[in-house]
């Protein structure tokens, strides 16, 4: 150690933790530093239990006695003084993630970063159609009349539209009482009137000949007056040829066969709200919340955001394959408690002409199905028992209800796993998360967290958002890009964003927690590590040390306990 040392360094003065010996020296800062050594020589109690631990608990009591009960706090070690040590984070081969609701996603952050994306930048499709459904305002709405209306005139002309907008009868209200207010405020004409909806006039034109201020004052009006929905209705004779033409008297309503039979495609639909004209139906704001299933309001309502659910595994009931119906293939019928399930199948399948000798293996889908699910027919056990067959879900359902025994409870805990959720199939989300695409490939958001980390990657990279949402979010899609090149660089690219941290080995909670600080832009901050290079292929060493330099580069201090060469 110098007699004086210099001033952009960490100075140890006596550290005696473990079985350090009165240890003094200097360490620059803003450097990448590796000790080494033989076992038992001291290596972790200098980096670990001397080093992050002051640097550690220096930091927390910067905050307030609130805030530091909620914080995991370190002895102070034995050392006579450290001066110049830096805010300190441990980056060790650890895993101590025990929870399923932590991905892979969630420890870089990216999941944050692609709801974001998801709720500003997607394509909401809609789950009747399939249609891409936006908001239409009235310039994008004169724009569209112009293409169609110039479409219908390569064989009928300029045909003549009506701008229509409907209005939905109170259940406390008349037609007439409707019809009347309406009349107050300047609207005479009813264009078509069916179960409880009127269709009001606002305008009637050509848009070949009409000015553009007139067609777009009506379409003005028609949205707001009919709540953000508007319907043009054509009366070309030779465009609606076939077709039976709409008056002003009783018609379907939008989006239902016409009295002729054919589909009305001569009304265009359009809407200012997220809400599909065709399929009449209406979708609420995305908001980041919503691709979060950690969060309430995109969490699925039946796991909870888990994606499994604990309930019956039919791998359990018929542990073995190779056997027949009446060879007991439907293990828990085998027990002298429920052999009456086992004569009740016996007799349906007799009945039902379902064979009781083939191999599970061998039979068809449809009479296994028949076994587990039962009859379609099934209501009740009042109703349809006896006549109908109950199958193996049915009864286990009814077990279900005994579950106040504990012997039933036992029973049940042998043939219960966690399965996949029925209701999100295991995406985690609500149904209306999945909704909204990305382009290329219309990708929805748990498509890209199925995603090799390098596929996803190249995704992202040739990933074009339309104007003005390619500036509005390229800050955004800069860091996504940032972040997958990192764990592509360390050797992750064979991870998905859906893998649970649990399972994940020592070796890649370090990396990722190591490509995540890079990707948090610290600076001025220690950083410690516990062999990083274990696990790793030689090939991705040179990786590692790269992620290692852009940290000491951008103005951190690292100290690795290490023993390979090639990062010594």
């Amino acid at each position: 150690m110098p007699d004086t040392p210099p001033a952009d360094a960490i100075v140890i003065h006596g550290a005696r933790q473990n079985n350090l010996k009165n240890l003094t020296l200097t360490l620059p800062t803003n450097e990448l530093i590796v000790v080494t050594g033989v076992s038992g020589s001291g290596k972790s109690s200098l980096v670990f239990d001397t080093l992050y631990a002051e640097g550690q608990r220096r930091y927390v009591e910067t905050f307030s006695p609130y805030a530091r009960q909620f914080l995991d706090r370190m002895d102070k070690p034995q050392v006579d003084r450290i001066d110049g040590i830096p805010p300190a984070i441990a980056i060790d081969q650890t895993n101590q993630v025990r929870t399923s609701r932590s991905t892979v996603g969630t420890m870089t952050e990216l999941n944050d970063h692609v709801k974001l994306l998801f709720a500003r930048a997607a394509q909401l499709c809609c789950r009747g159609c399939g249609r891409a459904v936006k908001r239409d305002s009235p310039e994008a709405i004169y724009a569209e009349m112009g293409k169609r209306a110039a479409a219908c005139s390569h064989s009928s002309g300029d045909p003549r539209l009506v701008i229509t907008f409907p209005i939905t009868v109170p259940d406390n209200f008349s037609e007439a009482e409707v019809t009347q207010m309406l009349e107050h405020q300047g609207y005479t004409r009813i264009h078509a009137r069916s179960k409880g909806v009127l269709e009001v006039v606002q305008d009637r034109l050509r848009i070949g000949t009409a000015e553009k201020a007139r067609v777009s004052e009506a379409l003005e009006s028609a949205l707001r007056v009919g709540q953000g929905k508007v319907n043009v209705y054509v009366l070309s004779e030779e465009l609606n040829r076939g077709l039976t033409p709409i008056s002003a008297g009783e018609v379907d309503l939008p989006g239902s066969k016409s009295k002729s039979g054919s589909d009305p495609d001569f009304i265009w639909r359009f809407s200012s709200d997220l809400h599909c004209p065709e399929c009449d139906l209406h979708y609420s704001e995305p908001v980041p919340s919503l691709f979060s299933f950690n969060s309430p309001l995109g969490a699925c309502d039946t796991c909870r955001g888990f994606g499994r659910v604990i309930g019956i595994d039919f791998g359990l009931i018929v542990p073995d394959e190779t056997k027949s119906l009446r060879d007991g293939a439907i293990r828990p019928w085998q027990t002298p408690s429920f052999r009456e399930c086992q004569e009740d199948l016996e007799k349906y399948a007799k009945k039902r002409g379902i064979p009781m000798d083939t191999p599970w293996r061998e039979m068809k889908a449809a009479h296994r199905h028949w076994a587990l699910e039962g009859e379609p027919e099934w209501v009740n056990w009042k109703k349809s028992w006896p006549g109908i067959w109950y199958g193996v879900r049915r009864f286990f359902n009814w077990l279900e209800s005994k579950a106040y025994k504990m012997h039933i409870r036992v029973l049940l805990s042998k043939y219960r796993a966690y399965t996949p959720c029925p209701a999100c199939e295991g995406t985690r989300l609500k149904p209306d998360a999945l909704l909204y695409k990305l382009e290329p490939g219309r990708r929805s958001i748990h498509d890209l967290m199925l995603m090799p980390i390098d596929r996803l990657r190249d995704f992202v990279d040739t990933l074009q958002l339309p104007a003005p949402l390619d500036e509005a979010t390229e800050l955004l899609v800069t860091e996504i890009r940032s972040r997958l090149r990192f764990l592509n660089a360390v050797g992750l690219g064979y991870l998905t964003l859906d893998r649970q941290s649990r399972t994940l080995s020592g070796g890649e909670v370090q990396r990722i927690n190591l490509t995540t600080a890079l990707g948090t832009s610290l600076v001025n901050t220690l950083f410690v590590l516990d062999e990083p290079s274990i696990g790793l292929h030689p090939r991705d060493m040179s990786r590692v040390i790269d992620v290692m330099k852009r940290l000491r580069d951008a103005g951190n201090s690292l100290v690795v306990v290490e023993h390979d060469p090639q990062i010594m």
